[in-house]
């Protein structure tokens, strides 16, 4: 067992998708896993691990933001040997273009979060995808016709802002939607040498101010862990 995961040695699979969402764990478990098991519920975040099309795979939630991802996926990988991460959330669109349900796949992750100050004094550190999982991902919707979009996203440390209209500077040089992790997992990955990807769909919009209902994220983000559950290799 680790500190915030009580699952013993070998209950968890080399491949894990982390929503931040412990519930949403669950419901991926229950939906697209057979014979999933709950291996962990400390402070009741939700972890199953069970198969999906003969491959065996994890879910774990990791809760909101940054600090709590960290801490989930530095004890999956030190503690349990965990090899691939893909994130599946939620996130806000920064571009008219890019509309509620649309798929990104995020290549990179600007961030407001100060993680990497302390180790990259007076520089910025850009934290990437791995380039396999993002190339199968990509070339897995492309084969079944679900359209995605992919490039630099913001993992941010406010949910709630002061202004509502700071995102436009974001927007004006490329970044495609707003969400609180994915900058997080892409340096623990590349820290630790293992594959990490991070999968978002739009919920909301700050072009616009629309918003999908709790009804409507659920059936939207089917796709999305579709992609992702079909990107991960045998775990």
């Amino acid at each position: 067992m680790s500190l915030h995961i009580e699952a013993p040695k070998g209950a968890i699979a080399k491949s894990i998708l982390l929503p931040g969402d412990p519930m949403r764990a669950k419901w991926i478990a229950e939906t697209f896993l057979e014979d999933a098991k709950c291996y962990n519920d400390v402070r009741g975040m939700l972890g199953y691990t069970g198969h999906y099309r003969g491959k065996r795979v994890s879910v774990q939630g990791t809760g909101m933001g940054i600090p709590s991802t960290l801490i989930y996926c530095h004890e999956l990988i030190k503690e349990y040997g965990v090899k691939q991460l893909i994130r599946v959330g939620s996130a806000g669109s920064y571009q008219a273009d890019i509309k509620l349900r649309d798929i990104v796949l995020a290549m990179a992750a600007s961030s407001t979060s100060g993680i990497n100050n302390s180790r990259f004094i007076n520089a910025d550190y850009a934290p990437t995808a791995d380039f396999e999982l993002f190339l199968k991902a990509a070339e897995y919707a492309k084969n079944n016709d679900i359209p995605i979009r992919a490039g630099n996203v913001l993992s941010a440390d406010e949910f709630y802002k002061d202004s509502m209209e700071d995102y436009k500077k974001w927007a004006d040089f490329g970044v495609l939607c707003v969400e609180m992790e994915t900058a997080g997992l892409y340096t623990i990955a590349a820290k630790y040498k293992v594959q990490a990807l991070a999968i978002l769909t739009i919920s909301d919009s700050l072009v616009t101010k629309e918003e999908l209902s709790a009804d409507a994220r659920e059936t939207s983000f089917r796709k999305m862990v579709e992609i992702g559950l079909n990107t991960v290799g045998e775990g």
